[in-house]
């Protein structure tokens, strides 16, 4: 894991400043855009990489005893960084609280994630202090919570996405192999539990679902992992909850993806039950629809698997706007639906910032696991 900095006590030092299984038929044509770094003419509402990056610098130096910046290493191509940022009410220490993660832009091509991402950072900075009841949510929620959110898992190929003015339709990472020359690991098909094991993946390197020639091949998964393993203190892992942000189909999804099963041996009733009413309570708050995430369909080697099945986390995962078959953009929508989208999902990720310290109250459940 490179890391600008050093470990201390498994902490990262930090630097102040699935819907759709195919690449597509073709790109999206559009206009131009004049610099060709930047999206589409229509589409300039949503961030590059460098945008990101600068609203997120601009987000520490507006709020800097609630936000830092940390540099998780760099990604496949080596001139993209994974970039973290932490809110908490003492963000320069690692207190004794429950963490979250929230990532975004796992694949390339679902860029609005990545707004999803940054909104959430401002939500919980702006609000935090203020009056009203969401400034006393989101207060309560900073307070008590150390909240980790990366924007963008892939910044290679969410940049090659958007290259030469047209949408490239591009999935997977931009990893390169010197047993073939096709381009790519699908991020969400890499991870290390139950890889390969259902049919949920390709091991074709030409694939949009390839899944590497074996697990955590794949630079920015190494990177995503490596940190989170990190927050593993005394043996006890600290986050409690991982928010996975995908698009689209409108959806929030819970393990497991590589079975059909409900309750397979490798996750108990209790458990069960808890992502069944997690994943309900922010349908019901965001309008998507709650499901086991192998009902859209199976796949394997899953992020959210690997989350659950290997760390003991509850992890969930929003497929955001549109719904499927609605004829509205599909994985690129018109930057004129970021603020509707985003904002949809407030009271919602309000909602999942509040269980991290005890998950199993949402299944009534607290009495038993969380004293």
């Amino acid at each position: 894991m490179k890391l600008r900095g050093r470990l201390s006590l498994g902490l990262v030092i930090p630097i102040v400043a699935v819907a759709g299984l195919l690449l597509g038929a073709a790109p999206v044509t559009a206009t131009a855009p004049a610099d060709p770094a930047d999206f589409p003419a229509g589409y300039t509402g949503y961030h590059t990489y460098a945008e990101m990056l600068s609203q997120m610098r601009a987000t520490v130096s507006a709020h800097p005893s609630i936000a830092k910046l940390y540099d998780l290493g760099s990604t496949f191509q080596g001139n993209h960084e994974m970039w973290a940022l932490k809110i908490s009410d003492n963000v320069g220490r690692d207190e004794a609280e429950p963490e979250v993660l929230v990532e975004c832009n796992m694949h390339a091509r679902e860029h609005i994630t990545t707004e999803m991402c940054l909104y959430l950072t401002q939500l919980l900075t702006n609000n935090y202090g203020k009056a009203g009841a969401v400034g006393r949510q989101v207060t309560k929620i900073v307070k008590s919570t150390e909240i980790w959110i990366i924007p963008m898992v892939n910044p290679d190929g969410s940049m090659y996405d958007i290259s030469n003015g047209a949408f490239q339709g591009w999935r997977k990472n931009r990893q390169t192999f010197d047993y073939s020359n096709k381009v790519g690991i699908d991020l969400n098909r890499d991870w290390s539990y139950m890889w390969g094991c259902c049919g949920g993946s390709s091991a074709n390197p030409g694939s949009a679902r390839y899944r590497g020639n074996a697990p955590f091949q794949a630079t920015e998964d190494q990177l995503l992992r490596n940190f989170i393993l990190s927050r593993r203190i005394n043996g006890v892992q600290q986050i409690s909850e991982v928010l996975n942000i995908h698009s689209y189909g409108e959806h929030v999804l819970y393990p497991y993806g590589y079975t059909k099963t409900a309750v397979p041996a490798d996750m108990t009733q209790d458990d069960h039950a808890t992502f069944v009413a997690m994943a309900r309570q922010m349908a019901s708050l965001n309008g998507y629809h709650a499901m086991q995430g192998s009902h859209m369909y199976i796949y394997d080697g899953d992020f959210i698997d690997w989350v659950y099945g290997d760390q003991h986390i509850f992890g969930f995962t929003w497929e955001m706007y549109p719904k499927w078959g609605c004829q509205c953009g599909g994985f690129h929508p018109p930057d004129t639906v970021l603020s509707r989208e985003t904002t949809r999902n407030r009271d919602a990720a309000l909602y999942f910032f509040a269980q991290a310290g005890c998950p199993y109250g949402a299944a009534g459940l607290a009495g038993k696991y969380c004293s």
